[in-house]
């Protein structure tokens, strides 16, 4: 208990250099008079707060939509910003009912991230028949920009197309060819292996195999072994949460590693998925992430402010609501008015620019396009102090990362 007291207030020395880049209040000094349903805005979050994600999300993420209301200064047009939160408990049907409910009786304007695509995917489909807005942050099946696009839900962080490209690109060009999935088994870890699966075939290797795992794994023995035993000079967790640093600490037991000859790659990791794995175990994988609380001032001063609220520094999922919410409140502003179409539009129309994403624009898909960053996991002797976990390797453009619109399978795209 004595050292973790110790990391955490070198964590807070380290930051207090930077406090003065904080963000002053980023609305009017006057609000303007507008109309806003119900005299009061209110955001909702869906969040796992007790399993398997809830420290990528869960009480992460309430707090940092609640940050950006503070900053933003608790009113907008004259109206006070609510923010409520409910525990999904990764189940879709939880999810969808809440959903329901807050738009139907609520007043719930828009939901700003649900933990898992699958419930996601089916809550985003209830935006679009009750006319709200849905934000996802920390979902990442492709879908919400494709076949299940709609012109209310806004996919802000990042897609299972874009990191599997960055990643397994990444790994090709460091000899890894042939590859073994340990895929989480629904909508986010198939779509996942999917993906990735083509970029490595289009790069010249091949997939000698692959298993699928149930969410909440806690004994991933049998996987593993089939994972060692396959030949493959590579093994891909399309994983999250819990279920990757769980499954990749297991691994590393299991002697699986560089000392082994096979690669460990992690294809959606956290800085929390780090911090559980520790160094030793997870020094050297390569990574593809939005974020990092280490790149510069601006990004040093929001998470010495988010470290002091949870004692934990915001991952790429938790920025993303922090920023996804504060673009809300700016469109709201200035739209005037908190009518959905209007308020859309302002948001596909207003650049982007902050410390989470700089120049960023959504797309008519609803796909906001962002610069992502290749990391590479240090080693134990790099590290210099607490949560120092990455060394940037590349800067991959948005363009470059995501899916073009030429190849949208969105309806609201104009094949030309």
């Amino acid at each position: 208990m004595q050292k973790k007291l110790k990391a955490l207030a070198f964590v807070a020395g380290l930051l207090g250099s930077v406090a003065a880049f904080a963000p002053a209040q980023a609305q009017s000094p006057a609000p303007a008079a507008g109309k806003v349903s119900g005299d009061v805005v209110k955001i909702g979050l869906l969040m796992d707060m007790s399993g398997n994600y809830s420290e990528v999300a869960g009480q992460g993420s309430v707090t940092a939509a609640r940050m950006a209301v503070e900053d933003f200064g608790g009113k907008v047009l004259g109206k006070p910003v609510e923010v409520v939160y409910a525990d999904m408990q990764n189940k879709v049907d939880l999810a969808a009912s809440k959903a329901r409910e807050w738009f139907d009786t609520d007043g719930v304007d828009a939901i700003m991230d649900i933990n898992l695509s699958s419930a996601g995917l089916a809550v985003s489909e209830i935006a679009k028949q009750k006319n709200k807005i849905v934000v996802i942050n920390i979902s990442g099946s492709p879908r919400f920009t494709n076949e299940a696009c709609n012109a209310n839900t806004i996919h802000y962080v990042y897609d299972t197309y874009a990191l599997a490209k960055s990643t397994a690109n990444a790994v090709l060009k460091q000899g890894g060819k042939k590859w073994f999935f340990v895929t989480v088994d629904y909508a986010f870890g198939h779509d996942f292996e999917k993906d990735a699966s083509t970029f490595v075939k289009a790069g010249g290797g091949t997939v000698v195999g692959s298993v699928r795992v149930p969410l909440n794994a806690l004994d991933y023995s049998s996987f593993l072994l089939q994972a060692q035993g396959s030949g493959a000079d590579v093994v891909a967790f399309a994983t999250a949460g819990a279920d990757t640093a769980n499954s990749i600490k297991q691994a590393a037991e299991f002697g699986m590693g560089p000392a082994s000859g096979q690669k460990l790659v992690g294809l959606l990791v956290y800085d929390n998925e780090i911090n559980s794995l520790g160094l030793k175990a997870a020094q050297g994988m390569l990574l593809t992430s939005a974020f990092y609380w280490d790149m510069n001032d601006e990004t040093r001063a929001f998470s010495k402010r988010y470290f002091e609220k949870m004692k934990l520094m915001p991952n790429m999922s938790q920025a993303g609501v922090y920023s996804s919410t504060m673009h809300y409140l700016k469109a709201i502003e200035a739209a005037g008015t908190d009518d959905t179409a209007a308020v859309m539009a302002k948001m596909k129309e207003m650049p982007i620019n902050d410390f989470f994403v700089k120049n960023g624009r959504i797309r008519e898909d609803g796909r906001m396009i962002r610069d992502l960053y290749l990391f590479q996991v240090k080693s134990p002797e790099e590290s210099k102090y607490p949560w120092d976990y990455y060394k940037q390797l590349a800067t991959i453009p948005g363009d470059e990362a995501f899916t073009p619109l030429s190849e949208s399978r969105c309806p609201l795209v104009a094949k030309k």
